[in-house]
């Protein structure tokens, strides 16, 4: 499957949406979240998700890979805090006609400790699609993580980490150095706030290793992010969080400011705007 453009959306004034959490989640669901269907894809195929399969996905958004994975036949269950992510979710994987495995899925807004059922059968794969490297600490707080979460799955099963690839292979890594930038000062007040950074060349074994999980097997996969107009590439990045630390730093409209200079080089003839990337992931396996 690969990624398209996302639809046009009205040229409306972005600080009020972008700073309402039911209006960022959506635009999250609407616009930015199947950028990462081609690395869903590539790992639910390396993986042969189907029937068998239990799956317990962290930070789920709303819920576009735990829908992948349920039409291969899986049985889902999905965390994630952002409620308002989590209902959108909950609407997608609601049951339907003839929907099979989506009859059994599980939506939990929380965290990672609130979708582990001591009455459930253990989970066969656990993933972590949410690239590592979008916000300053999101590596170290991982590791524990995992290693919790992991005493609920079978002996030997799959647990995926993902990351961005090499700085030079993602367009979008320039203009996540915005947020960098902007954070600057929220840094120099918090220690650990902050913004895009990328990932170092190991830290996702690093972190299977910080969990007691054994690597198994990586992985690169090309994940264009392509939006329909400037407008869309804005809401879309903002929606990810990555700017967050920024916004606080400065406000919003400096962000976005900002973030739609450094997106105007991707800006193609007909107003779409078009940034190849790569990621990167990792298979790991319980002990």
């Amino acid at each position: 499957m690969t990624p398209t453009l996302v639809r046009h959306r009205p040229q409306l004034d972005l600080a009020p949406a972008a700073a309402d959490a039911s209006a960022r989640a959506r635009d999250w669901a609407e616009i930015q979240e199947r950028m990462l269907v081609p690395l869903y894809e590539a790992v639910y195929g390396h993986l042969d998700v189907g029937a068998g399969t239990r799956l317990l996905g962290l930070g789920c958004g709303s819920g576009l890979a735990l829908l992948l994975a349920a039409g291969r036949g899986a049985h889902v269950t999905g965390v994630d805090s952002d409620h308002a992510r989590v209902e959108l979710a909950r609407e997608r994987l609601r049951p339907g006609p003839g929907d099979g495995g989506r009859r059994d899925a599980r939506l939990v807004a929380g965290g990672p400790a609130d979708a582990v059922d001591p009455a459930s059968p253990p989970y066969t794969l656990i993933t972590a699609f949410h690239p590592i490297g979008c916000t300053a600490g999101d590596e170290e707080e991982l590791a524990p993580t995992l290693a919790a979460v992991s005493a609920a799955a079978e002996r030997g099963s799959a647990v995926v980490l993902t990351a961005w690839g090499p700085p030079e292979r993602c367009a979008t890594s320039a203009v996540m150095r915005v947020a960098a930038k902007l954070a600057e000062r929220m840094r120099a007040r918090r220690r650990g706030t902050g913004g895009w950074r990328p990932a170092q060349r190991d830290a996702l074994e690093e972190i299977a290793a910080g969990a007691g999980l054994r690597p198994d097997g990586s992985g690169r996969v090309a994940c264009p992010f392509g939006y329909a107009d400037m407008t869309s590439a804005v809401r879309g990045l903002l929606s990810t969080g990555a700017f967050d630390a920024a916004v606080a730093a400065t406000d919003q409209r400096q962000v976005e400011k900002e973030l739609t200079e450094a997106l105007h080089p991707h800006v193609r003839r007909d107003g779409t705007v078009w940034m190849p990337n790569v990621f990167r992931y990792l298979i790991a396996r319980t002990a």
